[in-house]
This record gives structure tokens, sequence and C-alpha cells, in this order.
């Protein structure tokens, strides 16, 4: 701690003992934020038991470091996504939630299946889940397709092109192509964002342009994708949620969410 010269050892404390309140209470509004998709002064101030002068205080900074939005209606998290993370930083990221929405979604799966699996690690999850069902498997993902040939019992086809070195999965029109030729079972589509208003989103236009192609033609087209996601977007849009079939995510899904969800021509299924 610096003491700033004609400062007394105590009023240096005090100073200090302020900022860090000060952050805790940026924290609580941040986790707060995490956990509802818009909030309000009011809503703060009751929540986090300090003055609406305090709060617009901490709004104002957390919105000149770019990290909130703020409009007449309240406040929301700027949760804009310009890069596609990499297969390694989101390996141990909400493990459980993706272990969890794995098991219910390979209960929608039937012996005999053809089956999509899109790339991430969610995605690797739903494989280790279907390794005792005889399937035929068309996946972008390497990791995927070398896991599941293991496995006599399933057909494997890798779609091809080039390879997206932050993902280990395949891009392009090459794999658009095959996608585009045929007509699987079940979809499963993973995402990095998605929200109600504006859908599936991802940072690069090839990976929007194989997400759209992957469910393409199924029957049933099932969005994989954790609570935390929820609110985040990227620069392209795959599809509106209302073109889906199902969606499984985690029950920390927040309510209002839920409710507008269940609202919609999709089948919501919590975990």
């Amino acid at each position: 701690m610096d003491i700033v010269v004609g400062q007394t050892v105590s009023d240096a404390f005090r100073v200090s003992g302020d900022r860090v309140k000060g952050q805790s209470r940026l924290d609580q509004i941040m986790d707060y934020l995490k956990s509802h998709n818009l909030v309000t002064v009011d809503e703060l101030v009751a929540v986090i038991d300090a003055s609406p002068a305090t709060i617009r205080r901490d709004l104002i900074k957390l919105d000149e470091q770019g990290v909130i939005s703020r409009s007449h209606g309240g406040v929301t998290l700027n949760r804009f996504i310009p890069l596609q993370p990499t297969t390694n930083e989101k390996l141990h990221r909400n493990l459980a939630e993706k272990q969890a929405i794995a098991r219910y979604a390979a209960s929608l799966v039937q012996p005999g299946d053809a089956v999509v699996l899109d790339a991430g690690t969610t995605m690797l999850e739903l494989a280790r889940n279907l390794t005792h069902l005889p399937l035929r498997v068309i996946t972008a993902d390497l990791q995927i397709a070398l896991f599941l040939s293991e496995f006599k019992q399933i057909e494997v086809t890798i779609i091809g092109g080039r390879i997206d070195d932050s993902s280990q999965s395949c891009i392009g029109e090459h794999g658009r192509r095959l996608l585009r030729s045929i007509y699987p079972d079940i979809a499963f589509i993973s995402c990095n964002s998605w929200s109600m208003e504006k859908g599936i989103t991802t940072p690069t236009e090839e990976k929007a342009g194989v997400k759209q192609d992957l469910g393409m033609n199924a029957s049933r087209r099932v969005l994989l994708a954790d609570s935390s996601k929820y609110g985040a977007y990227s620069l392209f849009c795959v599809t509106p949620l209302t073109a889906l079939t199902d969606i499984v995510t985690d029950s920390a899904l927040a309510p209002e969410t839920q409710q507008l969800l269940h609202a919609q021509p999709v089948q919501l299924h919590l975990v």
C-alpha cells in the first residue's frame, strides 16, 4: 500500500478499504448480471445493499470498461465474442453442465440413427455417451471422428475440407457440400453464444456456414449449449432459435429466459 505525503496511516488504510469495498461491489454486480439478462438500478440497490448513487457510479465504471451495456430499460452484460475460443480453452469450462447435457442428448438417439455431430467439447462428451449404439455418425470434428472410429458398430464419416486450428474441425465448401447432400435423423449443433434475440452466432463466416448446413436436412435439429453461453453473441448468425426442434441446456438458465423459450415453437430440455 502506498502512502501519499501528508496522508496519515489510518487515512491510507481507509482509502485502501474503500477501494476493496468498491471492487467487491463491482464483482457482486457482475455476478448478478451473469445470471440475469436485464437488470435495473433498483434491483441492484436491493441485492447489493448500496445507495442508488453508488450503484450508478459503479455502472459508469463498468460501462467505461466496456463490460456492460446501459439502456433505458436497464443494464446488461456486453458479451460480444470476437474470436473463436480454442478447444483447450473450453475443455474444462462448465464441465459438469456439459456432461449432464451430453447424457441427456444421448437419450434422444436411437439405434441405427444417422447422426450429425458439430465440433466442440460438449459434442465430444456426447460422443462418449453414444459408444454403445450402432450408428452412422457424420462429424466435422477431428477428435470426435478419431474417438468414435475405435468402435466397430459405429460408421464414421468426417466431412473433410480445411482444418480450423482453433477448433480442430473441418470448414469450407467441400464439407458443406457433403452436409447439404445428406438427410440425417438428428443433428446436434454446438455454439459459444446463443440468445432469443440473435439466435446462434459464431465469430467467423466459415464456421457459420458449416453450422447452417449441419442441420439443413435433419429431421431433428438439437442445440446443445450450457446456460453460461446464453446472452452472448458474435458477428455471424447461424440460425434463429425458432429454426431448431430442441434445445438442451442446464437448469441454471434464468427463469425469465426459460419462460421465454417455453413460449417458442421449440422443445426446451433442462438438465
